[in-house]
């Protein structure tokens, strides 16, 4: 049965619904209203939101999951990769996160040996690395000045037991000889075997 959807009172137009546009299926579900024939409608309407100006992709949206964009409605395929994690062992290690959604989990940090070493005593004084501000002044270091002959073979130099390190190392001349022989020239010896 229709309903009243035009009132005039005097002359003057107090309500006038005939030309409206309302129908269940614009308005949201559970809502109710009048048509232009006075008919109470209930709304049948689901959508609660106008998405013709989103923006999202299936890329942003996580896999599985839905959303509406345009009025269509989307699958994500943006994966789930849970906890970010990795360690870093080298000054040259970096860790690349892959794209998609990671849960807030896991954590990167310093391998834990090489952590162990980043203390302020392995540190130059006055040098920060990774916020530990070095305080080694090179005490308890002992230094050698060390001489040696010179042979006619290879020689590596080293400290002697007790010293850290040579300060200074002094090379004697190449020994050199000259003797007058039974033949009656000269021997010439050049260098010193090494013992």
């Amino acid at each position: 049965m229709a309903g009243n959807n035009k009132i005039i009172y005097g002359g003057q137009v107090l309500l006038d619904i005939s030309a409206d546009t309302v129908n269940p299926s614009v308005l949201l579900s559970g809502y109710t209203a009048h048509d232009k024939t006075g008919d109470a409608v209930t709304g049948s309407c689901t959508f609660d939101s106008d998405t013709t100006d989103a923006t999202a992709s299936t890329s942003d949206i996580l896999a599985g999951e839905t959303a509406y964009v345009n009025g269509i409605k989307l699958t994500g395929d943006m994966p789930n990769r849970g906890a970010l994690s990795g360690v870093i062992s080298n000054v040259n290690d970096s860790i690349t996160a892959n794209a998609g959604y990671y849960d807030g989990s896991g954590s990167i940090g310093i391998d834990a040996t090489e952590k162990a070493k980043i203390i302020a005593n392995n540190i130059k004084d006055g040098v920060q690395i990774l916020g530990v501000i070095g305080t080694y002044t090179g005490e308890g270091v002992t230094a050698q000045a060390k001489t040696v002959d010179a042979y006619t073979t290879q020689q590596v130099v080293l400290p002697d037991t007790g010293y850290d390190y040579l300060s200074q190392v002094t090379v004697n001349a190449i020994a050199f000889s000259r003797e007058l022989n039974a033949a009656g020239g000269y021997t010439v010896t050049i260098g010193t075997v090494a013992p």
